[in-house]
């Protein structure tokens, strides 16, 4: 695919969105890519009604999916959206991050010149900041049965990791014909994860690179826990992602060192915020219960 000039498109997922961090979003991407789709997630005729008229013209393309149908679904539908329009590149926001200006041509110029250089990408994807937290998080790769939090040395470096997270995270059309969509039935939660291994298993490479930056909150108000801050999410949050990882460790295709570190860190996890994620009782009960069903393969949204 020929990537000698940029022809993104922006892909965002809303579901309730803050209408003012939205409208920052949309007009900080409006000199940074040359499309914008909004994949709306069931928000209510108010909300959406705002959205068509938050940007001004030309404006986003606007997708209702009318419910809830999940990360995964939305940004697939916004995917194929992009291989209409014929770009050659899709960037992938949730409605609350913010990249800074030039981000997303940082971007593309790393993916260029990867590509100049034969080296088969996946995706890359910006070192962002959450201001309730240590910043900016480490990129992570696992190496053995360890896990290898890589920080940025200069604003050159590129980190090769096994997977990024799905905001900010741009990848050319060409992985993701080769590597195929993100899985519907994983709702929220290790969809991204799910398709950085998968995109590697499949011979291409991720890349952190430290020079894009982007503001991105993760989770809800994070727990302090000494000098620490630990991201934390929702009991049904937790649900998906207990769920979602107990069934990718059952799956054949992905690689028994992952499965067993991730495994572990699933397990402290589990201990952590059974002990003190409140209410305490509601995110133990939601976490087992999506242990119980990762096991039987329940998929999909919870009734």
């Amino acid at each position: 695919m020929n990537l000698e000039a940029p022809d993104i498109c922006a892909v965002i997922v809303s579901y309730f969105p803050d209408r003012e961090k939205l409208a920052s979003l949309l007009d900080a991407l409006y000199d940074q890519v040359q499309h914008i789709v909004v994949i709306d997630n069931g928000s209510s005729d108010a909300q959406v009604a705002w959205i068509e008229d938050a940007a001004s013209t030309p404006g986003p393309i606007l997708i209702r999916l009318g419910d809830n149908m999940g990360i995964a679904r939305a940004q697939n539908v916004g995917i194929e959206q992009a291989r209409k329009l014929g770009c050659n590149a899709v960037i992938l926001f949730d409605h609350d991050s913010m990249p800074e200006p030039g981000m997303v041509q940082n971007l593309f110029e790393v993916l260029r010149r990867l590509a100049v250089a034969g080296k088969p990408v996946a995706a890359v994807g910006p070192r962002y900041t959450d201001t309730r937290q240590d910043n900016p998080p480490p990129f992570i790769r696992i190496e053995g049965f360890s896990v290898v939090r890589q920080r940025c040395v200069c604003e050159d470096a590129l980190v090769e990791v096994d997977y990024l997270i799905a905001s900010g995270c741009l990848m050319p059309m060409a992985a993701l014909e080769r590597t195929g969509p993100m899985r519907d039935e994983l709702f929220i939660d290790y969809v991204d994860i799910e398709w950085g291994l998968r995109a590697k298993a499949a011979g291409l490479q991720s890349y952190g690179v430290c020079g894009a930056r982007m503001q991105h909150e993760l989770g809800d108000t994070p727990i302090r826990f000494g000098d620490r801050m630990i991201p934390l999410h929702s009991p049904l949050r937790h649900y998906y992602h207990f769920r979602n990882a107990v069934w990718l460790y059952r799956q054949t295709g992905y690689p028994i060192n992952w499965r067993i570190v991730d495994g572990y860190r699933l397990l402290l996890k589990y201990g952590f915020y059974s002990l003190f994620a409140k209410p305490r009782h509601l995110h133990w009960w939601m976490m087992t219960k999506g242990i119980a069903h990762g096991l039987i393969g329940r998929l999909g949204r919870l009734s």
